[in-house]
C-alpha cells in the first residue's frame, strides 16, 4: 500500500494508472544485472519514497553487501509517480530493476505482462525464507499460486482524529462503534467546534472496501468489480448529504490546502487513511493526532486486513538467488528493522517487529493498533487485484471529488465510474 503522503493522490494514479494501462509490456529484452570475473555480481534495487527512505535503505544496503561482500546493489528512487513512470518505460524494454518496490495493485498487472519474477523456487531452494511473518503476511504476494511478491510492512485503515477537537466535542470512539454513531459524532463535532467532523471519505477506495465487506460484498472480485452501480449510488449519495450538511469538510478548501491534510489544515476533524501515515499528521500539524477504530454494521466485522508494500523480482534478472537473497536480508534481518521502523509500515516478520521498539507516542499508537486488530482477530485476507486495479481507483478517487464538488451528479458519477472501470478492467 502507498508512504508518500505529502502528494497529490489523485494525480499520482492517474499518472501512475493512465500509463500502465497504454503500455503493452511483454518480455522482450535482454535480462537486467551484471556481473564481474571475481565472481561479484551487481543487482539493481529500485523504490519510491522521501530523501529520508532513501538515507534507510541506504544503511540497509551497507549491511547487505558487508555480508554478502559478492552481491553489489546499484540503486535508484523516485516519487511514486516518477517512480512509475520511469519503471514502465524499462518494464516495457525488458530492462526493469532487478528487485524494486511493488504493491497489491500492480502484482496482476504485470504478472500478466511477464515482468515479474516467481519467487517461489527461490524459496524451494533456501535463498528466501517464508517462516517467520506476522498475521499470514507470508501469503500477501500470492496470485495464482506464485509468489509475486514478499511484504516488507503491513498497515491497515484506521480513522486518524484530531485528539484535541474530538476530547473537547466528549467524543469518544471505541471498537465496534457503528456508522450511526460516527455520522452523530460528526454532526456533534460540526456544531460545537465550528469545523467539519470528517475530510469526506467517499473518494478513498480502500475504505469503502471495508464497508462493502462488512455486507458481505467487496470491491474487487479476481476479475472485476464486486459491487453493483445501486451500491455506488447509495454511498456517494449518502457521501454528497454529508458535503452539503456540512459533517464532511468542503471539498474546495481541502483541495486548496493541498500538500497538507485537512485534518492538520484544520478543516476537519478526522479522516481515513493508513495507520502508518499517522507519521505524517505529528510532524504537519499542531494539535494532538491518534487513531480510532473503523465504524461498523454490526458492531464487530470491520472488514478491514492488513495491506503491505512488497519487494518483488524482475523475471528477467540474471542472477535470481541474489535478488531472493536480498530480499530474504530485507525482510529477516533484526537491524534492518531497526533501521527502518515503521517507515514502511510495521515490520513484515517477527525478528524485525521485535527488534523495533517504537518509543515516540505516534509509533507506540500504530503499534498498539495493528496488535489490536490481530489479536481481536478481524482481519480478513485480501482478493488480490486484478490487472487494471490502479487505473479503477484513480476513477473512483476523481469521481467521487467531482461528485462532492458538484460538478458532476450522483448518477451520472456512478455511470462514468463503472464505464471507465469496465475499460480498465478488460483491457
Amino acid at each position: 500500500m502507498r508512504t508518500q503522503s505529502t502528494v497529490d493522490r489523485r494525480n499520482l494514479l492517474k499518472l501512475a494508472g493512465g500509463s500502465l494501462a497504454a503500455l503493452g509490456l511483454t518480455a522482450a529484452g535482454c535480462g537486467t544485472g551484471s556481473g564481474s570475473g571475481d565472481g561479484t555480481v551487481t543487482i539493481r534495487y529500485a523504490w519510491w519514497g522521501s530523501d529520508d527512505r532513501a538515507k534507510r535503505i541506504n544503511r540497509t544496503i551497507a549491511l547487505f553487501e558487508k555480508k554478502y561482500p559478492k552481491i553489489k546493489v546499484k540503486t535508484d528512487f523516485q516519487p511514486y509517480a516518477d517512480f512509475w513512470k520511469k519503471f514502465n518505460t524499462q518494464a516495457s524494454g525488458g530492462n526493469a530493476p532487478d528487485v524494486f518496490q511493488n504493491a497489491i495493485g500492480f502484482l496482476r498487472k504485470y504478472d500478466a505482462k511477464n515482468v515479474l519474477l516467481d519467487l517461489r523456487e527461490q524459496a524451494e531452494q533456501g535463498n528466501l525464507r517464508l517462516t517467520g511473518f506476522r498475521a499470514g503476511l507470508e501469503t500477501f504476494g500470492e496470485v495464482d499460486g506464485k509468489l509475486l511478491g514478499v511484504p516488507v510492512g503491513s498497515n491497515s485503515m484506521a480513522l486518524v482524529v484530531d485528539r484535541t477537537v474530538f476530547g473537547k466535542a466528549g467524543v469518544n470512539p471505541k471498537a465496534g462503534w457503528t456508522w450511526d454513531e460516527y455520522h452523530a459524532a460528526l454532526a456533534t463535532i460540526r456544531d460545537t467546534q465550528g469545523r467539519a467532523g470528517d475530510a469526506g471519505p467517499y473518494g478513498i477506495m480502500y475504505l469503502y472496501d471495508l464497508y462493502l465487506r462488512q455486507h458481505g460484498k467487496a470491491f474487487f472480485t479476481t476479475s472485476g468489480l464486486g459491487f453493483t452501480e445501486a451500491d455506488l449510488t447509495d454511498w456517494w449519495t449518502k457521501a454528497f448529504q454529508g458535503v452539503t450538511s456540512g459533517i464532511y469538510a468542503d471539498p474546495k478548501r481541502t483541495i486548496q490546502a493541498k500538500p497538507k491534510s485537512a485534518v492538520t489544515a484544520e478543516l476537519a476533524a478526522c479522516e481515513f487513511t493508513w495507520d502508518n501515515f499517522t507519521v505524517r499528521y505529528a510532524s504537519e500539524g499542531k494539535s494532538r493526532y491518534g487513531l480510532a477504530p473503523i465504524p461498523t454494521i454490526d458492531g464487530r466485522k470491520t472488514g478491514q486486513y492488513l495491506g503491505s508494500l512488497m519487494l518483488s523480482g524482475s523475471r528477467r534478472t540474471k542472477h535470481p538467488e541474489e535478488v531472493a537473497q536480498f530480499i530474504d536480508f530485507m525482510v529477516h534481518d533484526p537491524e534492518v528493522g531497526k533501521i527502518m521502523g515503521y517507515d514502511r509500515g510495521v515490520p513484515a516478520t517477527t525478528a524485525q517487529y521485535e527488534a523495533y521498539v517504537p518509543d515516540d507516542e505516534v509509533g507506540k499508537q500504530i503499534a498498539a493498533y495493528e496488535k489490536q486488530l490481530v489479536e481481536t482477530r478481524v482481519l480478513e485476507p485480501i482478493t488480490p487485484h486484478p490487472a487494471g486495479a490502479d487505473v479503477t481507483e484513480a476513477a473512483f478517487l476523481r469521481l467521487g471529488e467531482e461528485m462532492s464538488l458538484g460538478t458532476r451528479p450522483v448518477a451520472e458519477a456512478v455511470k462514468r465510474f463503472f464505464t471507465e472501470a469496465k475499460t480498465a478492467l478488460s483491457s
